[in-house]
């Protein structure tokens, strides 16, 4: 069985490409960075040595990959976390301003204790969202 330990990556070796499987990371002289020498990709190695970062400006979220000894393994740099903790409060935000709306024109006695109720619990779940926000940054 193979380790998932990362491992250092050697700036003097060189290395299969992550992106295409024929293709192969040389070191560029002077630099802590590969180029492959089948799709030109450039791939920066991060402080810490064991990951490595592909450059390209177009794309918003980065790529990044370690090295298991055997093979590059993608890492997900908080993408799906990026994702829901900018959507959840912006969906709270839409729905607690729809209740309230409907809050506020509604004739029927029934929708504004259900509207008043969604309003708690998206401020307070927006709340907890800021502080869990705040929290992974400190």
């Amino acid at each position: 069985m193979q380790t998932q330990k990362p491992h250092k990556i050697d700036l003097s070796s060189d290395y299969p490409c992550p992106c295409r499987r024929r293709g192969r990371l040389i070191p560029i002289a002077l630099t802590d960075a590969f180029g492959c020498d089948r799709c030109q990709h450039i791939f920066v190695v991060q402080e810490n040595g064991h990951t490595i970062e592909q450059l390209v400006n177009h794309y918003p979220y980065k790529k990044i990959w370690r090295w298991s000894g055997h093979q590059w393994i993608t890492t997900h740099p908080m993408l799906v976390h990026d994702i829901l903790s900018m959507m959840l409060p912006t969906l709270l935000l839409g729905l607690t301003i729809v209740l309230l709306i409907a809050a506020l024109q509604s004739q029927a006695g029934l929708i504004i204790p259900v509207g008043r109720i969604l309003i708690f619990v998206s401020v307070v779940l927006l709340s907890l969202v800021w502080i869990a926000a705040h929290r992974r940054s400190s």
